[in-house]
């Protein structure tokens, strides 16, 4: 799917191993990493577009509590690049920015949960709004 300024989301992949279900997405957008990574790295950021981060300390073993989502830590931390957060009950969500091109980049993201929880139809969702809420800046 494209969204009006260009952006893109990839077919999704999911995959089951054991008890671990884990969701993957590649999606482009047509601005540099520095542009979008706020919106996946702070409670503004993330409520624009996932949900509301209602604690979020932006650093490796920093405490994150997203509303539905439950709360954990900061398991991966690089500025402008690499945001992950482990939720005891939401499982892992990994933000992963990569260049691409001149002006561009590409987030990859997993979400590894136990069980079915999360679908795929709903982190398109997400992506789309993420999609929307870059345009609109």
């Amino acid at each position: 799917m494209t969204g009006s300024f260009g952006g893109s989301i990839e077919q999704g992949t999911s995959q089951t191993h054991g008890s671990t279900h884990i969701l993957g997405f590649l999606v482009r957008f047509p601005r540099p990493m520095e542009a979008v990574w706020p919106a996946l790295s702070t409670p503004d950021g993330l409520a624009g577009w996932f949900t509301p981060a209602d604690e979020l300390e932006p650093r490796l073993g920093g405490a994150v509590s997203l509303r539905g989502l439950g709360s954990g830590q900061v398991t991966a931390w690089d500025v402008d690049r690499v945001a992950e957060y482990t939720l005891a009950e939401g499982g892992r969500i990994r933000f992963h920015l990569e260049r691409d091109g001149a002006e561009g980049c590409v987030l990859r993201c997993t979400h590894e949960s136990g069980g079915e929880g999360a679908s795929e139809r709903a982190w398109r969702s997400r992506f789309e709004r993420l999609i929307e809420k870059l345009a609109g800046e």
